[in-house]
């Protein structure tokens, strides 16, 4: 399109004259929106910062603090942060203007609506912990970009990323990813369930769901369905803990294995991949889709539920940072709903459709049958 490319071409060569930049800034036409992209780029440019300064806040608990004594002043914080009372009072100016607390006159702080968000979904507390190898991957990210992976932080937490036998995996290895994805699966448990009814089904099988959050607050919302988990032995071993404790033992249970190379269990008419193909390459990726294939009988139903590239409003959590995060954690890759949707067609499912979920920013769902032999 040489038209566009010309236009394209005029509008770069505008944007990065200085002349131009003065000029739109005084313009009293173009000053908003001059000062909106000026901040936004700002933002990317100080985005490390900013997330420094939300995991100095989850670190320190300064959201409970300030849940549990209301509006208080720095001095009455710094003891309980950690910190002495000028360093309390920086992170309680820095967290107010991020809207993470809420500034009451001079120095007098209460919780904002942010930190409350933060203080209510230990998930994301979880997360910005969790970061911080993140953050150590990314120190020179041309060099992972080249494939040098000079730092494995990510790598090694995530046990099965990279091993050639994730089966073998044993329980203090999958310890702390299987607590992190059952701090955030509960999120996705919620979009999944306002999305999609199970009272037509009498089975599902959850392919590789972690500790059985997904599962727990499935059979906890559906009593008459029947759920199994597959997972790694070790993973499952905690899965199958979790049912008994939660009183689910006799319609939950759980399956140790390896899914490319063993069989799942039968029985299912529903099948649920939920945050699992993007983190895994496309031979991958596309194994675990042809085996949830083989588990279902003619007419049976596959959900798959995971972020996805490209998603309006909400792209730079696609490809920016599961892109380098997946690149990272040494497997996976953010997929588009249509590139989803082909690998689902090429494993000989049909009839897909998506189900609109409420925060499509942190999970899609895509329904899909099994042709009827």
């Amino acid at each position: 399109m040489p038209i566009r490319d010309d236009w394209l071409k005029l509008r770069n060569r505008l944007l990065s004259s200085p002349r131009f930049q003065r000029w739109a800034a005084r313009f009293p036409l173009t000053r908003p929106l001059a000062r909106r992209h000026a901040r936004e780029l700002f933002d990317i440019v100080a985005g490390f910062v900013y997330s420094q300064v939300l995991y100095a806040c989850v670190r320190a608990r300064l959201f409970e603090l300030l849940d549990e004594r209301g509006p208080s002043d720095s001095a009455a914080l710094a003891p309980a942060l950690g910190l002495p009372e000028e360093g309390a009072r920086r992170l309680l100016l820095a967290a107010a203007s991020l809207r993470l607390v809420e500034q009451r006159g001079a120095d007098r702080f209460a919780l904002g609506e942010r930190g409350a968000v933060v203080l209510g979904n230990r998930g994301i507390a979880a997360m910005v912990e969790h970061h911080a190898m993140l953050y150590a991957d990314l120190e020179d990210p041309l060099a992972l970009l080249r494939g040098e992976r000079p730092q494995r932080a990510l790598a090694d937490y995530w046990a099965y990323a990279e091993s050639s036998a994730p089966a073998r995996s044993d329980a203090a290895s999958v310890d702390g990813y299987s607590a992190l994805m059952a701090d955030s699966q509960a999120m996705i448990a919620e979009e999944v369930l306002d999305a999609y009814s199970f009272r037509d089904h009498h089975c599902l099988l959850d392919i590789a769901g972690g500790d059985g959050t997904f599962l727990v607050e499935v059979a906890k919302r559906w009593p008459h369905l029947q759920v199994i988990l597959f997972d790694l032995p070790a993973v499952a071993e905690r899965a199958q803990a979790r049912f008994v404790r939660e009183g689910l033992a006799e319609r939950a249970r759980a399956v140790g294995g390896d899914v490319l190379r063993d069989p799942l269990p039968e029985g299912a008419d529903v099948v649920s991949l939920v945050r699992v193909v993007h983190d895994h390459d496309d031979g991958r990726a596309a194994g675990f889709v042809a085996a949830a294939h083989r588990a279902l009988g003619p007419g049976g139903t596959l959900l798959v539920a995971e972020p996805m590239s490209g998603t309006r409003g909400a792209e730079p959590v696609g490809d920016a940072y599961f892109g380098l995060y997946l690149l990272a954690m040494g497997s996976g890759r953010p997929r588009t709903a249509a590139e989803l949707e082909a690998m689902l067609a090429a494993a000989g499912f049909e009839q897909t459709r998506e189900l609109p979920t409420n925060r499509p920013i942190l999970t899609r769902a895509l329904l899909a049958r099994r042709a009827s032999d």
